[in-house]
């Protein structure tokens, strides 16, 4: 990115108001969707929204578009009501979604000018068309058809119109869905540039590595309830694990029941231990030691973000 595509966002508006989403309900005839969520997203940071299909979190987040109408609760996203303030909030809220209606024939810069032609119409505070086609890696597919686009370059295409009114906060579906390696670096760098910037990010994903590469907060949903809410270090730290890989795979029913019934095994020859109790691991280290079982990594840290998941949920996606 090169600075004067980055200057076109240097002037994002920044506000102490937040998203406030605060026992959220949502209901669709007699299913309860989502069941009296509460968390917040501060200015600066990106706050992923996990969860597996049919958790709740695509109705939550259509809520704090304005997209749809809750059932009980309350929301304000920069202080204003998202569906009764809809048209207040619509030069200063961004949405990025999975799939977009751009018509087949259309150009990235002509439907870029477009929408940055209507923020500019209502605010004067849009992004400059030629430096977010720049921005988002498009320049030298500026004039080539929708229908011709990889399914990256239509995402990176849908990324760019979400940032058109140079928003204060912006929702992100799915955003490096289908792209590849490298756009995938350079849309973790939009993203983490809009964040020190001060734009309120909300990135919503399946893609557990790649939001943990570049968010603050987590948000992970299931069955319609919030499980966890906090930042990336908290959510991580709260589940401490030790990773050992041995030459050779073990044979867990020869082992002690008090170190054996910690090991979980991840794949022959590799295994995790969640939460041990103090003295666990230095007998672990002596009992493998003693009956000369090679042991090739052996270290404690956090787990990863796709840990935290998979024990929360069941490893449900």
């Amino acid at each position: 990115m090169t600075s004067d595509a980055s200057a076109g966002f240097s002037r994002i508006h920044r506000t102490e108001l937040t998203l406030e989403v605060e026992n959220l309900s949502v209901r669709y005839g007699e299913v309860l969707a989502v069941d009296s969520v509460s968390f917040t997203a501060r200015p600066g940071e990106v706050t992923a929204v996990l969860g597996p299909n049919g958790a709740g979190k695509t109705s939550t987040i259509e809520v704090c578009e304005g997209l749809r109408r809750r059932s009980s609760g309350h929301v304000r996203v920069l202080g204003l009501d998202p569906h009764r303030d809809r048209r207040s909030l619509a030069n200063r809220m961004g949405i990025m979604l999975q799939e977009g209606g751009v018509y087949p024939s259309a150009r990235p810069i002509d439907v870029v000018r477009q929408y940055c032609g209507l923020y500019s119409s209502g605010s004067g505070k849009a992004a400059n068309p030629d430096e977010l086609i720049e921005l988002v890696g498009l320049s030298e597919r500026r004039r080539t058809a929708w229908r011709r686009l990889s399914g990256g370059e239509k995402q990176r295409l849908s990324l760019a119109l979400a940032l058109a009114a140079r928003p204060a906060i912006v929702f992100l579906d799915e955003p490096t869905s289908g792209v590849d390696v490298n756009g995938r670096t350079m849309i973790r760098s939009v993203i983490r540039n809009l964040a020190d910037e001060g734009c309120t990010v909300i990135l919503a994903t399946h893609e557990l590595d790649e939001a943990e590469k570049v968010c603050d907060r987590v948000v992970i949903f299931d069955t319609g309830k919030v499980l966890v809410n906090g930042t990336l270090d908290d959510v991580r730290k709260a589940r401490q694990a030790v990773r050992l890989r041995t030459a050779k795979p073990l044979d867990l029913d020869a082992m002690p029941e008090n170190l054996a019934g910690w090991l979980v095994e991840e794949a022959p020859g590799n295994y995790t231990i969640e939460d041990a109790p103090q003295g666990l691991i230095g007998a672990l280290a002596v009992w493998l030691s003693e009956r000369g079982i090679d042991v090739i990594e052996l270290r404690a840290g956090m787990s990863s973000l796709e840990d935290v998941f998979k024990d929360l949920t069941g490893g449900r996606s």
